[in-house]
C-alpha cells in the first residue's frame, strides 16, 4: 500500500467521522434553528444524548473495517500520536497523517455547510456548528479545567482502548466493535462538558465554521487529546512490552 493510499483513506475516513458526527447534531439544530449557549445548548444536546454518541461510533466501526486494513484507521491525531508513542506506527508517517486528518475534517465539515446552510431555508448558524467549548461554550457550563481533565482523561483510556483491541494477542476482528462503542461510550459521558473532542482534527474543523469564538478555545481540545493519547501510549507500551511495534 503506497503513502498515497494512506494518506487519501485517513482524508475520506475523517471527512465521514465530522459528516456523520457532527452531522447529527447539525440536522437535529437544522430541525430547530440555531443552538444557543448554556442550559440552551444543553436542552438541545440531551435528548439525542445517545444518538450522537452512537453517531460518532458508528463512523468509526464503519470506517476501521472500510479503511483499516489500508491505513489502520486513525482519523485522529490523537490516536496517531498515542500509536507512535507506543512504538506501533512509526514517527516519520505521524506528520502526514495528521495533515490528512486535518484536511479531510475540515473537507466533512465543509460538506456539511453546504448542505445545511445553503440548502436548508430555515437553518441558522448562529455561534456554534457541532464544535466543542468551555464556560459559556460548554453544553452544560463546564469551566477550562474540567473540559481539560475531561478530554485528557477521555482521550487516554479511549487510546488504551484502541491500543489493546488491536494488540497481537487480542481476539482477531473484533477491535473496530470494541473501540466504535469505546468512542459512543465517551460521548455518553463527556458530551454535557465539552460536546466531546478527544480529537483535534474534528475539533479544528468543527471551529472553523463555527467562528472566532470557537477558533480561540480550540487549544484545549488539540493539546488535551494529544496529551492523553500520549499518556496512553507510554502507559499501555510499558505494560505491555515493546513486543508489538
Amino acid at each position: 500500500m503506497t503513502a498515497t493510499n494512506k494518506l487519501a483513506a485517513e482524508a475520506i475516513g475523517t471527512a465521514w467521522l465530522v459528516i456523520g458526527g457532527c452531522g447529527s447534531v447539525l440536522m437535529m439544530q437544522g430541525m430547530g434553528g440555531a443552538a444557543g449557549g448554556g442550559e440552551e445548548m444543553l436542552s438541545m444536546w440531551w435528548p439525542g444524548l445517545v444518538g450522537i454518541s452512537l453517531a460518532f461510533g458508528l463512523t468509526v466501526v464503519t470506517m476501521a473495517y472500510a479503511i483499516g486494513h489500508i491505513s489502520g484507521c486513525h482519523l485522529n491525531p490523537a490516536v496517531t500520536v498515542g500509536l507512535t508513542v507506543a512504538g506501533r506506527f512509526d514517527k516519520k508517517d505521524a506528520g502526514p497523517y495528521i495533515a490528512a486528518q486535518i484536511v479531510g475534517g475540515v473537507a466533512g465539515a465543509a460538506i456539511l455547510y453546504l448542505v445545511l446552510v445553503t440548502g436548508h431555508e430555515g437553518f441558522k448558524l448562529g455561534d456554534h456548528f457541532a464544535d466543542n467549548g468551555y464556560g459559556d461554550r460548554s453544553p452544560g457550563g463546564y469551566t477550562m479545567v474540567a473540559a481539560l481533565i475531561t478530554e485528557v482523561v477521555m482521550t487516554f483510556f479511549f487510546l488504551f482502548i484502541i491500543l489493546g483491541a488491536t494488540s497481537k494477542k487480542a481476539p482477531p476482528g473484533f477491535a473496530p466493535i470494541a473501540i466504535g462503542l469505546g468512542l459512543t461510550l465517551i460521548h455518553l459521558i463527556s458530551i454535557p462538558v465539552t460536546g466531546t473532542s478527544v480529537n483535534p482534527a474534528r475539533s479544528i474543523a468543527a471551529a472553523i465554521f463555527a467562528g472566532s469564538d470557537s477558533l480561540a478555545q480550540c487549544w484545549l481540545f488539540i493539546v488535551g487529546p494529544v496529551v492523553g493519547g500520549g499518556l496512553a501510549g507510554a502507559t499501555y507500551g510499558f505494560i505491555e512490552g515493546r513486543d508489538e511495534a
